[in-house]
């Protein structure tokens, strides 16, 4: 069964965050913060992108469905206020 841990593992292993949450509990539906410099630039399309690339194809067989909110440090440290 897929896990959040595993999600976070897949994620990072391919994308540099300062900041990662990721949860679910029933191995198919997961919900993820995900802060990482490599947003920088980008707009949120291009920045969920860069995740679906770190997950792959486990997106397609393995994962159903993955919600996230992605950003960039400088967007993060704005919404801790």
């Amino acid at each position: 069964m897929v896990t959040p841990d595993y999600i976070k593992q897949l994620i990072t292993a391919s994308l540099p965050c300062t900041h990662i949450v990721v949860e679910g509990d029933d191995g198919t539906h997961f919900s993820a913060v995900i802060v990482s410099a490599e947003f920088s630039g980008r707009n949120r399309v291009q920045q969920h992108q860069l995740v679906y690339k770190a997950l792959g194809d486990r997106m397609r067989d393995e994962i159903h469905a993955l919600s996230m909110k992605t950003f960039s440090p400088e967007e993060w440290a704005e919404q801790q206020g």
